[in-house]
């Protein structure tokens, strides 16, 4: 495992390297724009989670942008009603999923097909690259496909060559961002590699998913780290104590007072300067049993991005407990004391608690996002076809019912249109949306706890 951990901190270092992408700053609106991966939202959630826990006074607004099914020409169609509407300064776009087509990859002239497909691609990518062209205040990261996986040895949904066109994909996106002085963010190629470093262990093993298209809660979680990473993020510690013969020797990232050593206890006071992040262990995917703390198997996500260590040396030998306000956290040796604990992998802290009511505030803004997506979806996918685009009156609903009978995917999405079709709705939608926001970044801000770590 140490040297699969390896691998992946060097590919994903030659990433950053290469494709600096600057951190989201003070009143940001960055808005990630894709298909299906990008409309489920997972990664993009993980992202402005690890903004709210590790920059908890730099307010910033991530929206979603993705629809299902969208190819690059179909996101420069609502490109202007639905993306730029949200008034972003930020916009990450995404595509290639769609672009190279399924089942095409089994016919008999495939190749013929892809390089078709592609060229489509790359038409409908130019168009939207003229539009942007025309935004000069707004900041662009083009950003690949994370992968298809081909090399699975499961059942179902394989389209021998699909890879390689996504490759292709991948080199425009990355030559267009270079042409125009964009950052590129890759996830094609990284995640490519960890999964195959992995299937040499089991064959069967994917970080996509069962249906080889869409990743689960940890390959999201993989995609956040990524991109996380193109901006420098990594190794940023929540906090870093470090105490030795009762002096403080270290205190990145926080505060320390108040300390009174003794060889068989320490006290001291503890502000940090961020939240950990809490990692989930509920899988929210539909069709996908992968949970976000699986990922933590497959990439050193916790030594890079939440690490809140506390080291004391020069305690007796012997068990300690950590009392934090009060409240046991943990039994640990003197010896564990002095390589350090990482507190932010324990759940009965009370910052972790704090970060945890933060997530489940995400989780809930994310939901009610979702909605807007449904209504995107049904706008992109159906209305603009019918020149209704927009409309949201009694002839369109009554269309849409009336399609919806023989159309599964409109089926799925009626129901939401039904109500989203009012503005009020939206309007009373979007409210809980920046109420919940205003909610975060007024619990994310860290407190001060009293430490101690006493003999047993």
């Amino acid at each position: 495992m140490r040297n699969i951990f390896s691998s992946i901190c060097i590919c994903l270092a030659s990433l950053s390297a290469a494709a600096q992408v600057k951190p989201f700053q003070q009143n940001d609106r960055v808005v990630f724009v894709g298909n299906s991966i990008t409309e489920a939202g997972a990664y993009v959630s993980y992202v402005y989670l690890y903004y709210m826990t590790h920059f908890p006074d730099r307010k910033i607004i991530i929206m979603n942008g993705g629809v299902g099914g969208d190819k690059a020409s179909d996101i420069y169609r609502r490109l202007d009603y639905d993306i730029l509407a949200k008034k972003p300064n930020t916009i990450v776009l995404t595509f290639g999923m769609n672009d190279t087509g399924y089942f095409e990859f089994n016919g008999t002239d495939a190749e013929k097909t892809a390089r078709e497909r592609i060229a489509a691609s790359k038409k409908g990518y130019e168009m939207i690259e003229k539009r942007l062209l025309q935004l000069p205040a707004v900041h662009k990261i083009l950003m690949s496909s994370p992968p298809y996986d081909e090399t699975a040895k499961i059942k179902g949904n394989l389209f021998p060559g699909k890879s390689k066109a996504l490759l292709e994909v991948a080199a425009f996106q990355e030559a267009a961002a270079q042409k125009n002085h964009w950052p590129f963010v890759d996830l094609l190629r990284p995640m490519t590699a960890i999964n195959s470093r992995l299937q040499q262990k089991d064959s069967t093993f994917t970080m996509i998913g069962p249906d080889r298209i869409h990743p689960g809660n940890a390959g999201h979680l993989v995609m956040a780290s990524i991109f996380l990473k193109s901006q420098g993020l990594s190794g940023q510690p929540i906090a870093d104590v470090r105490i030795n013969a009762g002096k403080v020797q270290q205190a990145t990232n926080c505060k320390i007072s108040g300390l009174t050593a003794t060889t068989s206890k320490v006290s001291f006071d503890y502000l940090a300067g961020a939240l950990p992040f809490p990692v989930d262990t509920v899988a929210r995917i539909w069709g996908n049993d992968q949970k976000q703390s699986d990922a933590l198997n497959w990439i050193p996500f916790t030594e890079e991005f939440n690490r809140e260590m506390l080291k004391v040396a020069g305690l007796q030998s012997g068990d300690y407990n950590l009392l934090i306000d009060g409240h046991n956290i943990g039994k640990w040796s003197a010896s564990d004391f002095a390589n350090g604990i990482n507190l932010a992998t324990q759940p009965e802290t009370p910052q972790f608690k704090q970060a945890y009511s933060i997530m489940q505030l995400n989780l809930r803004r994310a939901e009610t996002e979702s909605r807007f997506r449904s209504y995107y979806w049904v706008q992109s996918n159906f209305f603009e076809k019918r020149n209704m685009l927009m409309q949201d009156n009694a002839a369109a609903i009554d269309s849409a019912r009336i399609h919806s009978r023989t159309d599964g995917f409109l089926r799925f999405h009626e129901g939401n249109y039904e109500t989203a079709m009012f503005k009020e709705m939206r309007a009373a939608w979007q409210a809980e949306i920046d109420t919940i926001i205003n909610l975060v970044y007024r619990l994310n801000k860290p407190v001060a706890h009293k430490i101690e770590i006493v003999k047993i």
